[in-house]
């Protein structure tokens, strides 16, 4: 009997084939056809190098997956704002229209609006990105049904403010639909300072030294760190030399435009526009408790300052008499001139409420942040 054959190379009729060392193989029907060949077989061998590309196809689908659907929660905002960017950024860079992109407000969300999105089909794009941003700390498992089911043609992103437990709901249906859940922690002690001297040095061409002395004069808030981290590189430059006298005279607290617009509407009674200020600082990656403890400052400043207004002290002899810039104090010795004193004590009585409500886990730190504006 003749050996069965396999195609292998072209004879001259247009036909694959070469004699085979005796194995046995699937039956090969040819079908020629102009200037190719189509083998047509009933059952397709599984080779080893079949086996090996099929292997790395599923390994692909499933990191893809993993990449597709993310979760990002934890205690350090800074990090969530900083990963969430990275990826919306990516997934934005394969979009043709605005069509294929949609962000939703954590707070105020309900599951099945969450579920309409990520279910709804594609338009002009190749895939849908659906953002969802800041969940409160203590509606996440709420979320959970939504995510039953998320097509391939969908990209999920949820950021929470908060930490979530391994036996979450909304971790356990981000697993299911074989996406990825990451924690940022927040950092203290030697990993902030190892966090502050990359920093410094790879985003802002900084020294490390220059690193460890931000950390040693700033709050341990990595978005207030960075603030302080790009006003000396901006100085550096303009072409001015960053003496050590520099960049003390620098560091004066982190974010202070921003500080500046929302201190400047909220005394002596917070204005719509203060709301919205917070809210932005807190989106930018600043945790709503350092939102707090800034406005803290500012209350007792003005406070001191109305202080020695009832002294008779004048604005030259308060500057002099204070540490804080000229300029911080001249702001403030105007808000002084029209505050109550009894308003500022209330007031910070009413911050001091906020952030022990906060840290005992009473009350969710973005809503808490809303509802102490309007207390004051």
């Amino acid at each position: 009997m003749t050996a069965p054959t396999m195609l292998t190379r072209v004879d001259a009729r247009g036909y694959r084939r070469s004699p085979t060392d005796g194995a046995k193989s699937t039956p090969t029907k040819i079908i020629p056809l102009p200037n190719r060949t189509i083998a047509a077989t009933r059952a397709t061998p599984i080779w080893p190098g079949s086996i090996g590309r099929t292997i790395q196809a599923m390994a692909r689908a499933a990191t893809e997956r993993a990449t597709n659907v993310l979760l990002l929660h934890g205690e350090e905002r800074f990090l969530i704002v900083e990963a969430a960017n990275s990826t919306l950024d990516k997934w934005k860079s394969e979009l043709v229209s605005d069509f294929g992109f949609e962000t939703l407000e954590g707070t105020g969300l309900t599951p099945s609006r969450l579920q309409d999105s990520i279910l709804q089909a594609t338009f002009l794009d190749p895939y849908r990105a659906v953002f969802v941003r800041m969940v409160p700390g203590n509606r996440p498992e709420s979320m959970a049904p939504a995510l039953a089911e998320i097509p391939p043609t969908t990209r999920l992103l949820i950021t929470v403010a908060g930490r979530l437990g391994p036996g979450n709901k909304l971790i356990k249906a981000v697993a299911a639909g074989r996406g990825t859940a990451q924690e940022m922690q927040h950092l203290k002690g030697r990993a902030l300072s190892d966090w502050t001297a990359r920093r410094a040095v790879d985003t802002h061409g900084l020294t490390p030294a220059i690193g460890a002395q931000v950390v040693r004069v700033t709050p341990p808030d990595l978005s207030i760190i960075d603030s302080e981290l790009s006003k000396l590189a901006a100085y550096k430059a303009s072409g001015s030399k960053l003496t050590n006298e520099a960049v003390i005279e620098l560091l004066a607290g982190g974010r202070e435009d921003e500080i500046f617009k929302l201190t400047d509407n909220l005394l002596p009674r917070p204005t719509a526009q203060a709301m919205q200020i917070a809210r932005n600082l807190t989106r930018g990656g600043l945790q709503p408790t350092s939102v707090a403890y800034r406005m803290a400052r500012h209350v007792a400043l003005v406070l001191e300052i109305r202080a020695r207004q009832d002294r008779g002290e004048s604005l030259q002899q308060v500057q002099d008499g204070m540490s804080e810039h000229r300029f911080v104090i001249q702001k403030a010795f105007e808000v002084a001139q029209d505050s109550d004193p009894g308003r500022l004590e209330n007031a910070l009585k009413a911050i001091r409420d906020y952030e022990w409500e906060v840290k005992s886990g009473q009350i969710d730190a973005d809503l808490g942040l809303d509802v102490l504006l309007t207390k004051l």
